[in-house]
């Protein structure tokens, strides 16, 4: 299938769509950047070029008289792999409420990049600072269709790791509530917040979750009263606040607790033995239990 776009200097908006089509559609799509009418009418797919938005023709350009919409060639060719299937509608939502919506401001001019701070339209129009002659535009545009490739792959696997999270919750939380325990424990690391709000966490009678690093040891973490806050349902003891090593296991009574954060929402032991025995020495699996 051979995709066009206007060759010379490029936006993050037909970047960002050629990357869509890779990810979604076809990862070997022939690319073609041209401005000759000949080429971009026998494409199969033209986007940010040809003057027409027909989506049933292939056709993805916003910058025609005829068309008015908000769409730039990013949000068109989202619009369009969702509606044939090639996207699931809740992927769909991230990508448009995090990604595409922002370039498809940006590119139609009701939204402008904030001075110091990097965006995607931004980092894009960087790498085509690089270029000079049409050679040098097509490299760096394939270097920032990489890059966007990059962010497209990563938003997948991050729902996909959210969607297996949520199983997970699901049953810490039903199984925190049938043996009265605070502490969801889990057997590996989890995206769990987003799923544990989404699931009511905010009113789930539970304060911490436990759960293994990749290095044997072990995390308790006390869990926000909601998504993005910095503070805690319920801080871990006062006692135990900056203290890390023999200094904190002496406190905390319990042999292999290595670190606690001063502000009392993160702790980290040896072993689960050292994590669960800190948990009951000091009631955090309790609603009774002390709050320092």
């Amino acid at each position: 299938m051979r995709v066009v776009t206007h060759s010379g200097p490029f936006h993050a908006d037909e970047v960002f769509a050629f990357a869509l089509l890779r990810v979604f559609l076809d990862r070997e799509l022939e690319l073609v950047r041209t401005r000759d009418p000949a080429i971009v009418a026998r494409a199969d797919l033209a986007i940010d070029i040809g003057g027409e938005y027909d989506p049933a023709s292939g056709r993805f350009d916003h910058h025609q008289r005829s068309y008015q919409g908000p769409l730039s060639s990013a949000g068109m060719v989202l619009q369009w792999l969702e509606q044939a299937g090639e996207v699931p509608a809740p992927l769909a939502a991230q990508l448009r409420t995090n990604w595409v919506d922002y370039i498809d401001a940006v590119d139609n001019g009701r939204r402008r990049p904030e001075s110091g701070v990097p965006c995607i339209s931004t980092i894009v129009a960087t790498l085509a600072e690089r270029a000079r002659s049409p050679d040098e535009f097509d490299a760096r545009f394939m270097d920032a269709v990489a890059v966007c490739e990059g962010v497209v792959r990563g938003v997948c696997e991050s729902d996909r790791r959210n969607q297996e999270a949520r199983a997970v919750v699901v049953e810490a939380m039903r199984r925190a509530e049938a043996t009265g325990s605070r502490v969801l424990a889990f057997d590996r690391h989890h995206k769990w917040k987003r799923p544990y709000f989404e699931l009511g966490g905010a009113e789930h009678p539970s304060d911490y979750v436990l759960f293994p690093d990749p290095d044997g040891s072990w995390r308790l973490l006390a869990i926000p009263p909601e998504d993005g806050s910095l503070s805690s349902k319920r801080p871990l003891p006062a006692e135990w606040a900056g203290l890390v090593d023999d200094e904190l296991s002496a406190v905390v009574g319990v042999p292999g607790a290595t670190f606690c954060h001063k502000n009392r929402f993160i702790a980290a032991f040896a072993t689960e033995a050292a994590a669960r025995a800190a948990i009951a020495r000091w009631g955090l699996d309790k609603a009774s239990g002390p709050d320092r």
